[in-house]
């Protein structure tokens, strides 16, 4: 029996493909939540701007509208539209700044979230059975590379709007 060893250049062959694998997966991930998103917004009668910025507005919130179509990446004109859609709905409230009585705050009303909690629950079932599969320090892991990626992607947005 002979055995089988790694060399160097297996090794750097075997991390580029892998780093191609996380990139495409990444990619179909990101199409999915999308999809996925897309069905909830749907069912709640939303735009899918309106619940990308209900999402950081649960996130972030409170959040004056400068600070949301800033971590949104909206131009003022379309917050304001989104912000209307979303109070006429009942989703989130305008309220005064308490440090500034001219400036408002959003803030979203968490007596609905369970109705989002309510259309998210089987990708959240599935997500708690796919990390059953990983100890606690592979999922501490797994949390950095996915808060780094999307660090990652907020600076890229950040580069091409010139912010």
């Amino acid at each position: 029996m002979t055995s089988v060893t790694s060399t160097p250049g297996d090794a750097a062959g075997r991390r580029r493909r892998a780093t191609v694998e996380v990139k495409q997966g990444l990619r179909e991930l990101g199409a999915e939540l999308t999809l996925l998103n897309r069905q909830v917004g749907t069912r709640l009668g939303l735009k899918d701007i309106d619940l990308d910025c209900l999402d950081l507005i649960n996130a972030h919130g409170p959040l004056s509208p400068t600070a949301l179509a800033r971590r949104a990446g909206l131009h003022a004109a379309t917050t304001t539209g989104v912000l209307d859609r979303l109070e006429r709905a009942g989703w989130i409230t305008r309220d005064r700044d308490p440090a500034d009585r001219r400036a408002s705050l959003i803030r979203a009303l968490r007596e609905r979230n369970a109705e989002l909690l309510a259309l998210f629950a089987g990708m959240n079932s599935s997500v708690d059975e796919i990390c059953a599969d990983y100890d606690a320090t592979e999922l501490e892991r797994l949390a950095d590379f996915l808060h780094r990626t999307a660090n990652a992607g907020r600076n890229a947005a950040e580069e091409l709007t010139g912010d």
